[in-house]
């Protein structure tokens, strides 16, 4: 792998390599997500310098989420990692649960047959 690149599905690792890329806070990548925005299209609205009448993009996409959610920042700010982090303690958690019923279901049925 790569230096640098972290061990992240195809889905997340376009948004870590945008945040590098154009100097993005884990805030705007969470309101650039909840926007819909493709990660490998900001590229087209990040040109202000060649294009001076453009917003930067970190600009851009504060003015799109307030005005499509009529607030400035997302309540919970978490970074695209964190998110991994967290969805696959969630699919631990689950796997751990369903392992569980199963052995208790399977054990349910041993003391039924047993009488």
């Amino acid at each position: 792998m790569a230096k640098g690149k972290s061990h992240l599905s195809p889905k997340y690792q376009p948004w870590v390599d945008a945040r590098k890329r154009f100097h993005l806070s884990h805030a705007h990548v969470q309101m650039a997500r909840e926007l819909g925005m493709n990660p490998k299209k900001l590229g087209g609205k990040a040109n202000h310098k060649q294009e001076p009448w453009k917003v930067p993009l970190p600009e851009l996409i504060e003015e799109m989420y307030f005005k499509r959610f009529g607030k400035t920042r997302p309540d919970d700010v978490r970074s695209v990692e964190q998110i991994v982090k967290d969805k696959k303690r969630k699919q631990a958690e689950r796997k751990a649960r369903k392992q569980e019923d199963l052995e208790t279901l399977t054990a349910r049925a041993g003391v039924h047959h047993a009488d």
